[in-house]
């Protein structure tokens, strides 16, 4: 598994994460999901640069022009809740692409809220067989979601590459999936920036909070 870390390049990727992370701009709920928007955007850009390409013809009302465009078949799949909005900014750019939906919520399996369990409950996929598969969850923590998540989806087919978008990563999630798809050189890991601790209760920091209840309200 190759993994890209966006944040050592100079690129608008590292404003939005800023504003993201920043406190005063958190309580606008908005533009908290605008900046998700956003960085779904930028990131289905780097990622299309990956793809296939070949020369078309395009009929214009003067001519045929050439064109350089993507072959790939894609599929944008998303974990709910706080992905859809990065989700959306991938389909502003990939607006041919399918859609996929995943269900990964975590729950404390002790007292202290230490020990986090993964269930995924709901799936919803057309068929990945042979296409690119996109999966997009902002916060990549322990690294288990996005890990169930993918292995949820191939259920519903084998897909050529695997691009596994997040926003930000800590180290101990990006090392988890590194051991998990050691072997996989179709899998790669883009993060728009690596943290480096998780604390007691598997939140990364300095993170951002929880970003599905930042993005749409909380929740009991």
């Amino acid at each position: 598994m190759k993994t890209i870390n966006l944040s050592l390049q100079s690129t608008l990727v590292n404003q939005f994460v800023a504003e993201l992370r920043h406190v005063d701009v958190q309580t606008d709920r908005m533009r908290f999901r605008q900046n998700l928007r956003r960085l779904g955007q930028c990131m289905a850009y780097e990622i299309a640069r990956t793809f296939d390409y070949s020369e078309k013809s395009v009929t214009t009302p003067l001519g045929v022009a050439q064109a350089l465009t993507p072959d790939n078949d894609v599929v944008v799949g998303t974990v709910f809740r706080a992905g859809l909005p990065m989700h959306e900014g991938m389909l502003d750019m990939l607006d041919g692409a399918g859609n996929a939906f995943v269900s990964a919520y975590r729950y404390y399996k002790d007292e202290k809220c230490s020990e986090v369990e993964v269930c995924i409950e709901y799936l919803a996929s057309p068929c990945l067989d042979g296409r690119t598969l996109i999966i997009a969850d902002p916060m990549l923590a322990t690294g288990e979601s996005m890990e169930l998540a993918l292995k949820a989806f191939c259920t519903k087919g084998t897909p050529s590459t695997v691009h596994l978008a997040c926003i930000i990563a800590s180290e101990q999630g990006v090392a988890h999936l590194q051991k998990v798809f050691a072997q996989r050189d179709d899998i790669t890991l883009w993060c728009a920036v690596v943290d480096p601790l998780l604390n007691e209760h598997k939140y990364i920091v300095p993170g951002l909070g929880d970003a599905g209840d930042l993005a749409y309200g909380g929740k009991d």
